[in-house]
């Protein structure tokens, strides 16, 4: 029972990342379209800066990350600590995947 939760915990976090980056990076495309600046290559710029946020927003604050941390380390749990590194891992997975979706759309390289 509980794999299966975290499983499910890991695919939230993959999507929620890739929604973030995706989403913010298209929504200020469309922002930039309106006050005249070049939609693509400000959604290149958006995605690029956006990377760290969409992680961190995935997996659900960095308070909780740290508490996990803290419980392994000290309360001497280490699956604790792999579960979270295995949900940053996710959340930067998504993150790729919407990078490299969006460098598909605007034909430029975002990635690095």
């Amino acid at each position: 029972m509980e794999e299966e939760r975290f499983m499910a915990t890991m695919i939230n976090c993959y999507f929620i990342a890739l929604g973030v980056l995706l989403g913010g990076s298209l929504i200020g495309g469309i922002a930039a379209f309106l006050i005249g600046e070049p939609p693509l290559t400000m959604i290149g710029r958006i995605a690029k800066s956006l990377k760290i946020w969409a992680i961190v927003a995935a997996i659900g604050g960095t308070f909780d990350a740290i508490t996990n941390f803290q419980r392994g380390l000290f309360d001497g749990v280490p699956l604790d600590i792999f579960k979270q590194v295995l949900l940053i891992v996710a959340a930067m997975g998504g993150t790729q995947t919407a990078a490299k979706i969006i460098s598909w759309l605007i034909q430029e390289n975002v990635a690095p």
